[in-house]
Order: structure tokens, then sequence, then C-alpha cells
């Protein structure tokens, strides 16, 4: 049976799994990013694979990293990612660890995670939404991740919900779903009466009307969006992730509510909606079960 080491660059930890083909988390290990500063991100990952290698006794049949910014076409290095993590752009990471290896973006790799061992395995079409600070996403298409042009495939945060919204996201576009419902813009949307999405929530669960009102506004946004992608992408499923999943049924209630209105299900039926089985690893996971498939 193949074994597949993931390794994901994040702004908090890198973290490392050793995977089989039959998604079993055979070992996991990590570091905090910030023990390793600067250009010595390279020496955290390079600790990750090696004490994965070893608890392997050796090479695993595949590797795959997984990190923020849009991947080259060979999948070979981060093409574009401005100001941020220094030296990243067009690092050869295969050459760095004397190994062939795959790497694709975090978002990317957390849509693999999920097509690969989790909610969307027994699907060949699905798409991925990453609810978190930001909002991101993947598309798989025929069972392969669709990266597009520019490895940019997936930035389902950047499509407009309000084309009169004065607030443009990183990418440029006024009333982003990024702003409408990412944990980055709670403060300002809500006018400075919630810091987060879990005070927000958290007053929502407590029957705060104002609260309510900003939540539920946000779902429904969210719910507008999912099915304008359906329309777009016809897919058999959609997985959700990220922190804001952790609001469970004040997320997944509402909002199924709101598909139901706008969801265009002929035969009278609906694409499921699915709460993503992976969190914090998923990243690593993701870039393993990626690497599995160049293998």
């Amino acid at each position: 049976m193949k074994k597949s080491i993931g390794i994901d660059l994040g702004g908090t930890n890198i973290k490392g799994v050793l995977m089989s083909e039959d998604s079993q988390v055979l070992e996991s290990f990590s570091v905090p990013t910030s023990d390793y500063v600067g250009h010595d991100w390279k020496k955290g990952i390079k600790v990750v694979y090696e004490h994965l290698e070893k608890l392997n006794g050796g090479p695993a049949d595949a590797l795959g990293l997984s990190a923020p910014g849009l991947a080259n076409e060979e999948n070979s290095a981060i093409a574009y990612l401005p100001n941020r993590l220094d030296g990243l752009e067009n690092f050869k990471w295969g050459e760095y660890l004397g190994r062939t290896s795959y790497l694709i973006n975090d978002a990317h790799a957390a849509l693999m995670a999920e097509a690969k061992f989790g909610a969307l395995k027994k699907y060949k079409n699905a798409l991925m939404l990453t609810l978190g600070t930001g909002v991101g996403g993947g598309v798989l298409i025929n069972g392969e991740l669709y990266q597009g042009m520019f490895q940019r495939a997936g930035h389902f945060g950047h499509v407009a919900v309000n084309v009169a919204g004065d607030d443009l996201s990183i990418l440029g576009i006024p009333g982003s779903l990024e702003y409408a419902i990412g944990n980055y813009s709670v403060k300002k949307r809500t006018h400075g009466l919630f810091e987060n999405t879990r005070d927000l929530v958290d007053a929502y669960l407590k029957n705060d009307t104002v609260a309510a009102y900003f939540w539920l506004d946000s779902v429904r946004k969210l719910a507008i969006n999912i099915c304008s992608l359906i329309n777009a992408y016809s897919p058999e499923a959609i997985a959700i992730s990220g922190g804001i999943v952790l609001a469970g049924d004040a997320l997944f209630k509402p909002l199924s509510d709101f598909v139901k209105v706008y969801e265009f299900n002929p035969f009278g039926k609906s694409t499921p909606i699915l709460k993503s089985i992976f969190d914090d690893q998923a990243g690593a996971i993701g870039a393993a079960a990626y690497a599995l498939t160049k293998s």
C-alpha cells in the first residue's frame, strides 16, 4: 500500500502527516512557524519532512506540500504570493528536500483532503468553500483538482454578492463574499459591535436582535453565492470547511433555509451541502492526497 507525506506551511504551524492511500493518518508532526522566522521556515519544513521520513523508516512513495499563494504550472513552487513569507515565491521545494514533490495552494489542498479521504470522496464533481479569516475554495472536475489558468481557480471569496459595496477585496472585487462573511471584516461590517465571528454567533444564539440581523444577512449572502455556484458548475455536492464551520447549526440551519429559497432544483433534487471532515490538518492531508494522485 502506498504512503504519502503531506506538509502544510501555515501562518501558525508547519504541519505534517504520513498518510496511507486508504485514508489512515499513520503519523503526524508539527512545529510552530514562529520558531522559524524569515527564510528559516524552509528549515522548519525540512525538520517536519525528515521526522516523518524517519518514522516511516525511509522515503514515502509521494511527497506533497501546501502553502498560500498561486502554484506554478508544474506544481513545483509557489509562483505568486506578494508581501508574505519572504523567499517563498519560486522556491523549489523538491530541490531543497532532495526528491520529487508536488505543491498546491492551501485551499486546493483542503479540497483534495475531502475529495480523496473525506466528505467528497464519493463524488467526481464537487466544490469546496473554506470559510475562515477570508474565503477560499477549490473545484473538483471528473475526480481531479481543477486549478485553471495561473492556478487560481476556486477564489470564491472574490465573487461579488453586492456590486454596490464600496469595500474592495484584495483582488479588487466590490462587495465580495469574503467581506460578507469572512472573519476579518466582522468588526467593520457590524459597525464595531462585534469583534469576530465567534462574538457575533454567540450573541445570535442569545437572541440578540442586532446580532441576528448581521449574522443572518451574512448567511443569506453565502447561500445566494452557493446557489450561484450551483447554477454555474452543477456540482454533485459542495463541502464547507474553515473556522466559521465551528458555528455548527447556527450556520448550517439558516444556510439550508436560505438555500431552499434560492436554489434551482429541477426534478426536486437539491445539491448536498456538506460539512468537511478534516479541520486543522486539512492542508497537510490534502497535500498528501494530491501527491498520491501523481505517484
